[in-house]
């Protein structure tokens, strides 16, 4: 019994010994640290196909060091859904998580030590999991913000100096940020009944005047809430640091329809639209309201839907504006008679159209109004009839390894990259560069 004893009390010393060693020589405590409630943000950008989530910001509630979590770090599950729907579910399932880094609240990352950990998570055209909008086709015809409810589970140990950070499982979310979108402020106005809502950029105050640029929406951002004027494909990025340094500062004005700038007063699409009236009278008022807008130097233009709107806007409003960029437009050339047509040969346009448009076929729309306008005299109209759309960042691509192709009529995304150029005086000009340039 005496030797059994002492022999236990040997292994205990020796397995105390080898704890120490092993802990001593690793690094590694055994003791788990408190941390504060936890919880997440997303951060939410609008790319070419519309808006994405494409970052999870945690709270992790203490600092932990900048190399203390990978990829692997935490897995990410997402619930998608729709109120607007019978069925709100859309989808769920784990996102893919391609970088890990400790940061700031505000995702900068850290130098050395951070409370927060950023997660980049994979976007892709195809990626439907990643989308921060739906398009309610079957029901309302509208875009609008999905609800997305995150759950993240930590999987491996985050080590610290004071302990172990573990079993962490976060779904508190206080709110989130929307990357551009959130520099517009939103509005309605009403005139004569008809109620448009409205979203507006306003650049710095700078002593000087400055351009405005309006941008009509397309059928699927129709609705009440403006921010789906911007985001539901990528207007928002007439904001972007790199289309506002051609203007030197723009005011941007996205005017919102309840339903479709199309609705005419006597049929959908005939050459007319129920909300000219109010639109031109917002435009107005915004203007008047903004003394420091260069009233020489407004530009409109639109997509689709807003494309048809823009040629209404210049066909009757022609003194207006300095220039147009109508995109994929949807007014029928047979709707223009040859005395509109010599009246917007004075002014300034920039057609883009995609000949793999089976929505709005250009052959029908903008080509013919294009070669009337050119026939008429027309000193300063171009036209960028595009082969097809593609992806022109590189980044996404087809099985194939060719550039990832959108649907034909999605022209309006070389539009907001500024993707559209021509040799104008011998020297290959961009659409925005063009635009900048007009004045009345």
């Amino acid at each position: 019994m005496k030797n059994k004893k002492k022999w236990g009390k040997s292994l205990k010393l020796i397995g105390s010994a080898a704890l120490f060693t092993l802990t001593f020589h690793t690094g590694v405590f055994a003791k788990e640290v408190n941390t504060q409630p936890s919880s997440y943000k997303t951060v939410t950008e609008v790319e070419d196909w519309g808006a994405v989530i494409s970052k999870v910001i945690i709270d992790i509630g203490r600092p932990i060091p900048v190399d203390s979590v990978t990829k692997d770090t935490f897995t990410v599950h997402v619930e998608r859904s729709d109120s607007r729907l019978a069925n709100p579910i859309l989808e769920q399932g784990l996102r893919n998580v391609t970088n890990a880094y400790v940061a700031d609240g505000n995702g900068k990352p850290a130098v050395k030590m951070g409370k927060h950990v950023v997660l980049e998570l994979e976007i892709g055209p195809n990626l439907s999991l990643s989308s921060a909008i739906n398009y309610d086709w079957a029901g309302t015809g509208f875009n609008d913000w999905t609800q997305n409810k995150y759950t993240i589970t930590q999987q491996k140990e985050i080590q610290t100096k004071a302990g172990t950070v573990s079993g962490l499982v976060v779904d508190t979310y206080p709110g989130g940020v929307r990357e551009l979108v959130d520099e517009f402020t939103t509005g309605t106005a009403t005139y004569i009944d008809v109620t448009l809502s409205y979203a507006e950029y306003s650049p710095g105050k700078d002593n000087k005047k400055n351009p405005l640029i309006i941008w009509l929406h397309g059928a699927g951002e129709g609705g009440t809430d403006p921010t789906m004027a911007i985001a539901g494909n990528k207007a928002v990025n007439f904001a972007s640091e790199e289309i506002q340094s051609h203007f030197d500062g723009a005011y941007v004005l996205a005017p919102q329809t309840p339903t479709l700038w199309m609705n005419g007063k006597t049929g959908f699409g005939d050459g007319t639209s129920i909300y000219q009236d109010a639109l031109m009278a917002l435009i107005d008022d915004y203007v008047s309201n903004n003394k420091d807008i260069d009233t020489s130097r407004i530009y409109i233009g639109g997509d689709s839907n807003g494309g048809y709107m823009t040629m209404l806007m210049i066909r009757d409003y022609t003194d207006y504006f300095a220039a147009a960029f109508p995109t994929c437009e949807a007014l029928l050339d047979s709707l223009i008679t040859d005395e509109e047509i010599q009246k917007m040969a004075d002014l300034p346009i920039w057609f883009i159209a995609a000949e793999t448009d089976t929505i709005v076929n250009p052959a029908n729309y903008t080509v013919p109004t294009y070669n009337r306008l050119v026939e008429a005299g027309a000193g300063d109209v171009h036209l960028s009839l595009f082969n097809n759309v593609i992806d022109t960042s590189g980044l996404y691509t087809n099985d194939d390894g060719t550039p990832y192709e959108y649907n034909g009529h999605w022209s309006w995304i070389y539009v907001y990259n500024n993707d559209v150029s021509e040799i104008i005086d011998g020297k290959e000009t961009t659409l925005m560069e063009w635009l900048a340039a007009q004045t009345k």
